[in-house]
């Protein structure tokens, strides 16, 4: 087995401008929006991503076959904008795997047109947030001002700070061979998967692509968990008030 296989399952009129990263991170929230627009979009699969780099096991379907693990490109075109996502549930497990994966996915982009990644994320920040903001980071100073009147905060950026895994290598990488990158993280607890961070993450990101897009289903998502994150609490709260009762 090659260090990563690319099996793409059509090769024709795929060539597409932008590239947006979703893959497994803090709190889920890139690979929320992700598959959110993937759904909406009604993308269509193109490739299948395999590696030696991801976890050594394979998945089992509802009927009990197995497959071997592997991430994923699609595409779509909408109001005559083609995008690719790449999308799936591993990152490497090895420090030298985010860097042999991260350059076959640009070597991709780069043989499909991409001419902007934006990857997303999650900031974890160790605790709930009522109104969670999409920090930022880019790899070109000229993309900034585009950023910012989007919505992204550069906020922290004072501090300093690191981007861990395909999202942080994307954009180091990326400039490299000249490819625009803009990272997009919503600011979650780290705890959770938190749809609510995601949907502001898919607020900022839909301003930049120029594209609508539905939030109904991720706003709904992010309703139920804030009802399970408060029937947890007041659980909680009820078990509190009993051992004070017991202990008094």
């Amino acid at each position: 087995m090659e260090h990563v296989t690319v099996i793409f399952s059509r090769d024709e009129n795929i060539d597409a401008p932008i590239l947006i990263e979703g893959l497994p991170g803090v709190g889920h929230v890139g690979k929320l929006v992700a598959e959110h627009l993937i759904h909406e979009f009604q993308a269509e699969k193109i490739a299948e991503i395999s590696s030696l780099h991801f976890p050594p096991q394979v998945i089992v379907d509802e009927r009990g076959v197995t497959h071997l693990v592997n991430n994923e490109i699609y595409r779509c075109e909408r109001d005559g904008k083609a995008v690719l996502f790449l999308v799936g549930d591993f990152q490497s497990t090895s420090a030298e795997g985010h860097y042999i994966l991260t350059e076959s996915y640009l070597d991709i982009a780069e043989d499909l047109g991409v001419r902007r990644i934006y990857a997303l994320g999650g900031y974890g920040v160790g605790h709930l947030v009522e109104r969670p903001r999409v920090l930022a980071a880019v790899n070109m100073e000229h993309l900034l001002p585009e950023v910012e009147a989007a919505g992204g905060s550069f906020e922290n950026a004072g501090s300093g700070g690191m981007i861990v895994g395909a999202s942080g290598l994307l954009l180091g990488l990326g400039e490299q061979r000249g490819i625009e990158g803009i990272c997009l993280m919503g600011e979650t607890s780290g705890y959770i998967v938190d749809p609510k961070s995601a949907d502001g993450l898919l607020t900022v990101l839909s301003r930049l692509i120029g594209l609508e897009v539905d939030h109904t289903s991720l706003q709904q998502r992010a309703a139920d968990m804030e009802q399970l994150l408060a029937n947890i609490q007041e659980a909680e709260e009820a078990r509190g008030r009993e051992e004070l009762s017991y202990i008094g």
